[in-house]
């Protein structure tokens, strides 16, 4: 095989992808710009968004989930759930899907090379024969060939291996969307189970208080210092207790269900008391930041935005379709009519085949996909808008409930005490005769409902801090 032919042959290759590289610069997809964003430059709360972390508060930005969970036991459930959680799973297998997806739709850039050989042998009849006799002819070829490949002259083929790389991103910004769910979840739920495990044991002091008022309350009737009345509703005490604990019992099995299967181990029990519980599960409290911080750190909002680039690159590979289409096809190798001479001197092929392609009549469908591109772009607009404004409003509902269920919270600590007093002396007043037994009951009633109320709101605090720190977006990477 001549070396002058093998040279001439690798130059016109050469000079073609090199222009087919030099013409992919152009590119019919429109210039891309991120909308602005549709929100306040504040959040409407009285912590001021200028001044983060301005009262010794942490801003969520500067602590990953590591920092903001206290609490061991609650760490290691965290820990054991980024390994075994199904539905994390199943994201993180849906990026590599994406990946791959990717990569088959960027290897269209580069030129397909592949080593071919075939062989062919037929018999063809006198009449059909040149030389009126029948003869059996034989070919065999083997070579290197360039499988069709398109030079991307306006972009096309680009756009549409941007619009995967896009969705590829995208898809990646869900996985870790969905990474935050879950840990978010899980410190959710262990906040709600660690408020009913103390409604439980306040539930349990409230029952042996009142059963041994009703026994001395049996006493009292025997002795006839007590009417019936007063037993009666002594006793309606200890069913309601009884009705309370078993209510909490049952929302202590619900949430540890629950987190059995966040966790994704067959029984969370024995991580749940291997350790004991921090007074206090996460940080107590976080500094906001300034709204625009969410573009930054919102995996929802950065998966938007891809997802409205990719539309942006399909639209210019819907304008590409209206123009030529150029691709090229080749071998290089040897062929001959005697396997024996294949590779013999003088026996060199080669096949060069542009081929040119221009739409003129397609009843519409291109001007139909241009018009569908155009259309799904503005529909990315419109998501990528609303997923910012959802945003916004999950941190303004946080910081308001963060902001009030601290006022609260001290609010009913001041009330329990109050109450706590009133019941004292209310058991004395009855104790001495002063009062009934009806305005004692009272007295015992509203003193546990102020202690439940309590440790309910002291949760739905813990809950309001664990939703800010997932709705700001910080710190999980």
């Amino acid at each position: 095989m001549p070396k002058r032919t093998l040279i001439t042959f690798i130059r016109s290759s050469l000079v073609a992808l090199g222009s087919a590289a030099w013409l992919a610069g152009c590119s019919l997809a429109p210039s891309f710009s991120t909308p602005e964003a549709p929100i306040a430059s504040d959040w409407g709360s009285e912590i001021p968004a200028a001044e983060p972390g301005a009262a010794g508060e942490p801003s969520s930005v500067s602590l990953n989930w590591r920092t903001f969970v206290i609490d061991e036991r609650l760490h290691d459930l965290i820990e054991t759930a980024l390994a075994n959680n199904r539905d994390l799973r199943q994201a993180l297998l849906n990026v590599e899907a994406a990946r791959a997806q990717y990569g088959i739709q960027r290897s269209d850039r580069l030129p397909t090379l592949q080593v071919e050989g075939s062989g062919q042998r037929e018999r063809v009849p006198g009449d059909l024969s040149a030389s009126g006799r029948s003869t059996t002819q034989s070919r065999y070829q083997a070579g290197v060939g360039l499988a069709t490949y398109e030079l991307d002259v306006f972009g096309r083929v680009k756009n549409l291996s941007e619009a995967a790389m896009q969705e590829f991103l995208a898809t990646e910004e869900v996985a870790r969307s969905a990474r935050i769910s879950l840990i978010s979840d899980i410190i959710r739920t262990y906040v709600i189970r660690n408020g009913a495990t103390e409604r439980k044991r306040l539930s349990e002091q409230v029952l042996e208080t009142r059963e041994a008022s009703l026994q001395l309350m049996a006493d009292r009737l025997k002795l006839g210092a007590a009417t019936e009345l007063d037993y009666q509703e002594a006793l309606g005490l200890v069913e309601q207790a009884r009705v309370d604990l078993e209510r909490v019992e049952r929302e202590i099995r619900q949430t540890t269900n629950a987190l059995t299967l966040l966790v994704g181990v067959p029984d969370v029990r024995p991580q749940l008391f291997a350790k004991r519980p921090s007074d206090r599960g996460i940080v107590q409290d976080l500094a906001p930041g300034a709204p625009s911080e969410l573009l930054e750190h919102r995996p929802d909002i950065r998966a938007a935005e891809h997802r409205l680039r990719g539309r942006n690159a399909n639209i210019g590979a819907a304008r590409a379709a209206f123009f030529p289409r150029l691709s090229l096809t080749g071998s290089f190798g040897s062929a001959s009519a005697e396997l024996s001479d294949l590779f013999g001197s003088g026996q060199e092929s080669w096949s060069f085949a542009p081929r040119l392609t221009l739409p003129i009549f397609d009843g519409g469908r291109n001007e139909a996909n241009l018009d569908l591109a155009n259309v799904r772009k503005d529909l990315a607009v419109a998501e990528y808008e609303k997923v910012i404004q959802s945003a916004f409003r999950e941190v303004s509902d946080a910081l308001a409930a963060k902001e009030t269920l601290q006022r609260e919270t001290a609010a009913r600590q001041s009330l329990v005490k109050t109450s706590e007093m009133q019941l004292q002396l209310s058991r004395a007043r009855y104790e001495n005769g002063a009062d009934d037994y009806s305005r004692y009951l009272d007295a015992q009633r509203q003193s546990f409902s102020n202690q439940s109320a309590l440790v309910q709101a002291q949760t739905e605090r813990q809950l309001a801090l664990a939703d800010l720190f997932r709705a700001l977006g910080g710190g999980w990477q």
